[in-house]
């Protein structure tokens, strides 16, 4: 019987009146892949070589930071414990800030032609590589999730633009598919933004890794939880829940959205807790898709990209200082989104053509967009008003 269905299911996608997935992994990954494409590398080189701004400056800060240090010296640690606060901090920010020095190599490499920055990325990723096999403690998941997003942008560079050797790629494969992807892979009941960025990690390792399987997996977790993130009135009355966390009251819902009972458009499961944690989640949201894009799957035109659009306007508002109703967390926000509009930005307003007043007037404030220093960097630089 299962033979039986497969075959017609087969035969329906050869004869073209079944649909893949719309999330399905491509039959052919494209490289670099995640989160960045070649054609966007290549419109950045030209801006940054014809001292065009702002992205001449964006490349400016990125090269003046310490994560383009050539002489950075890794720290990597066998074991990696983080708990909540930092507490323990045994070589979780040395993970965090080790693997984006190597994507800021990366691209300094790719941008400046600099083979400088690409053998130091290689030896960042190299020291890593040969010594981790685990994560530990009661932060594990995240901190596997922020480090694993910034390691596959890193290697997606180097392995497919750089001429000169890597003659570790294999074992930095390893320890992808072996160290990191299954601390992700299965998600998270925590809030969302964890989810969220472990989601975002397991994307990108599965293009690195060609892995389709792991792709999908984790594709469709992302999209459960991207709608449980961030509200839209057609949602209904409720926000939508992942089945996994049994918010099956009304209740439970309310205590998980961090006390808020009045529910509208563009607001997210966080924006209570802080705009930071809700900066987290948007940021994985935005990368995901670009990443989902670039792989042939454009989830902008879904409710995705009108969730992101949302979340991003209306968090915008208040982080340019926007009065905070009564209504709204008590009448009293805590702020700081971060860097975290470009990719959302271009690819709603630049590519689709989306008004985004508020989204556009917080971008243009804060450019050029830095790092949040746990997986999101030089985004002006990448994607700023880049059409690809």
């Amino acid at each position: 019987m299962r033979r039986t269905a497969l075959l017609t299911a087969a035969a329906a996608l050869l004869a073209g009146t079944l649909a893949w997935p719309a999330d399905a992994a491509p039959t052919a990954f494209a490289h670099p892949g995640v989160t960045v494409s070649r054609a966007q590398l290549d419109f950045t080189r030209a801006k940054t070589d014809a001292g065009a701004q702002p992205w001449k400056g964006a490349l400016d800060q990125m090269l003046a930071s310490r994560y383009a240090d050539l002489n950075r010296t890794p720290k990597p640690r066998a074991v990696v414990e983080c708990g909540s606060y930092s507490n323990p901090n045994n070589g979780c920010t040395d993970e965090r800030e080790d693997a984006i020095a190597a994507y800021t190599d990366a691209l300094a490499w790719y941008l400046t032609r600099d083979e400088r920055y690409a053998k130091k990325a290689i030896q960042l990723m190299d020291a890593w590589s040969a010594v981790i096999t685990d994560h530990t403690n009661s932060n594990a998941p995240l901190q596997t999730g922020w480090a694993g997003s910034s390691w596959p942008k890193a290697a997606e560079i180097i392995k497919y633009t750089y001429t000169g050797t890597w003659a570790n790629s294999g074992r930095f494969a390893a320890m992808l598919r072996d160290v990191y992807l299954p601390e992700v892979i299965n998600g998270s009941n925590s809030n969302g933004n964890w989810e969220l960025s472990m989601m975002e990690a397991a994307v990108g390792i599965s293009v690195f890794l060609e892995d389709r399987a792991s792709y999908d997996k984790a594709m469709a977790k992302f999209r459960t939880r991207t709608a449980a993130y961030v509200y839209l009135a057609s949602d209904g009355d409720l926000p939508k829940t992942v089945p996994s966390q049994n918010l099956n009251t009304r209740d439970k819902i309310v205590t998980y959205w961090q006390g808020q009972t009045t529910f509208v458009t563009g607001l997210t499961q966080e924006t209570c807790r802080d705009l930071t944690h809700t900066g987290y989640g948007i940021s994985a949201i935005s990368h995901v898709a670009e990443t989902s894009r670039i792989q042939g799957t454009d989830l902008y035109g879904t409710d995705v990209g009108e969730r992101l659009r949302q979340a991003l306007g209306f968090q915008s508002t208040y982080e340019l200082g926007a009065a905070v109703p009564g209504w709204l967390c008590g009448g009293s926000l805590h702020l700081g989104l971060g860097p975290v509009t470009e990719v959302g930005y271009n690819a709603l307003h630049n590519r689709r053509g989306v008004a985004m007043t508020n989204t556009q007037a917080l971008t243009e404030r804060n450019r050029p967009a830095g790092t949040n220093n746990l997986f999101t960097a030089w985004e002006t630089l990448t994607h700023g008003d880049n059409p690809n």
